[in-house]
């Protein structure tokens, strides 16, 4: 296997950056929701999950040190409680795994578009697959438990039709036609990705630390809540039914099993999945009011995760990224 640190593109170490520190956040919260599970079958399914993980790390930082590349810090053993009191009851795990593995797949499957050393590139590829494994056994087990939340059915159209009207694209003034399967599937996935960081915020807030991140942490559940009913509104106008809330499945706990560091990383990494699928609803939305709506969403979303890195850089908390030469500075150096 070819293991010359020196041979990787900038995408791909990028990439791998990524994947090693977004994973150490993984191994963090799984290993802490194993504690804390009764369910035989979602204990099974969050053991693969821990299990990708950590295979994941220790295949990086094999590739990593054999090319005298600094291994990244990462969230540690410090930022987890693994003794704390349950704050999610287990329902909640498959929701999350959902939630997750849907940027696992969104950074799997681009590395794979962007590397071309073929060892990195077999790596990202085995893990795409995984991933898609694990959202199997998640769906898999959701469904056997009658909580799989599908987008709505639609009738088969009875023919083949072309559109010829302009009013097609029409959403805030005159004839506003049905919402098409595109369109529905990306507004009930989207409020699916809201609900359940929702939810994961309404825990992570009951025990935060410091007042900014309590206060970064409310403006998030905010945010949650508001693009939940901007989009279920639409759904609901043309009378189909949103994804239900998972509030109830946080308990009340006030004791934190994630450090404040581990919650606003989390946070700032899955809003910014959640930027690439209102992006991906947008990119595939015909109605302007729809459009209208993901714009909205997409400027909440970027404001938030901007606030969320200034507060990890506030903190010393923001770890830096393999960074291109600065050119610039060199030819300003005296000798």
């Amino acid at each position: 296997m070819n293991t010359d640190i020196s041979s990787l593109t900038s995408g791909e170490m990028g990439k791998l950056w990524a994947t090693y520190t977004g994973n150490t956040m993984a191994k963090c919260v799984l290993s802490y929701y194993l504690k804390n599970v009764e369910d035989k079958d979602i204990k099974k399914v969050l053991k693969y999950a821990l299990s990708l993980t950590k295979t994941y790390i220790s295949d990086i930082e094999t590739i990593f040190k054999r090319g005298d590349f600094p291994i990244p810090v990462g969230l540690t053993d410090d930022d987890v409680n693994l003794d704390a009191p349950r704050l999610f009851k287990d329902e909640f795990y498959l929701y999350y795994l959902q939630y997750t593995g849907k940027a696992g797949m969104s950074l799997y499957s681009k590395a794979i578009s962007i590397v071309t050393r073929k060892d990195i590139r077999e790596f990202f590829a085995k893990a795409l697959n995984d991933v898609v494994l694990l959202m199997n056994h998640t769906n898999d087990v959701l469904k056997s438990k009658g909580m799989l939340m599908n987008s709505p059915a639609m009738p088969n159209p009875n023919g083949i039709d072309f559109v010829n009207k302009q009013s097609f694209l029409n959403g805030f003034l005159g004839n506003v036609r049905p919402l098409h399967g595109l369109e529905i599937a990306h507004l009930f996935d989207n409020i699916n990705n809201d609900i359940t960081s929702k939810a994961l915020i309404i825990g992570f807030s009951q025990g935060a630390k410091h007042s900014r991140v309590r206060k970064f942490l409310e403006r998030g559940r905010n945010i949650n809540e508001r693009h939940i009913d901007k989009l279920s509104q639409k759904l609901n106008e043309d009378y189909l039914p949103s994804p239900t809330l998972l509030d109830h499945l946080v308990t009340s706990s006030t004791i934190p099993p994630f450090s404040d560091k581990l919650m606003v990383f989390h946070k700032v990494d899955m809003f910014s999945m959640e930027i690439r699928e209102y992006a991906n609803g947008a990119s595939l939305n015909g109605r302007k009011d729809i459009g209208a709506i993901y714009a909205r969403c997409l400027m909440d979303v970027s404001l938030y995760v901007k606030t969320g890195a200034n507060i990890l850089i506030e903190k010393g908390w923001m770890e830096q990224p393999p960074l291109a030469v600065n050119r610039n500075h060199l030819s300003t150096n005296e000798l």
